[in-house]
């Protein structure tokens, strides 16, 4: 499956963006969906995952109660709803694609990646 991710850009302390990253190929269903990010002069780090029918979601401790996984499986698209942005969550998103769901927040368990958007929220 290929991926391509969009969305990201500069918001303000407490906004919030919406990251879609769109899927190619009939399969999509089949796949575990994540989002993974990386500031700068970090390693990438997991931030959520949404199993394929969309029935179980996981989050980061980090963002949980202000992120929402979503997907669309006919329209072959997960989506990142981020709230009450921190300029800790400056960072490239990338979204991924796992095809076992044996361990969502495992990056090398991540079989296909998009090109990552970038995300800044200032201060």
């Amino acid at each position: 499956v290929q991926l391509q991710a969009s969305g990201g850009g500069l918001v303000q302390a407490g906004g919030s963006l919406r990251l879609s990253c769109a899927a190619s190929g009939r399969t999509f269903r089949n796949y575990y969906m994540g989002w993974f990010r990386q500031a700068p002069g970090k390693g990438r780090e997991f931030v959520a995952a949404i199993s394929g029918r969309g029935s179980s979601t996981w989050y980061a401790n980090s963002v949980k109660g202000r992120f929402t996984i979503s997907r669309d499986n006919a329209k072959n698209t997960v989506a990142l709803q981020m709230n009450s942005l921190k300029p800790e969550d400056t960072a490239i998103y990338y979204c991924a694609a796992d095809p076992t769901g044996n361990a969502i927040a495992i990056m090398e368990r991540y079989d296909s990646w998009g090109k990552g958007t970038l995300v800044t929220v200032s201060s």
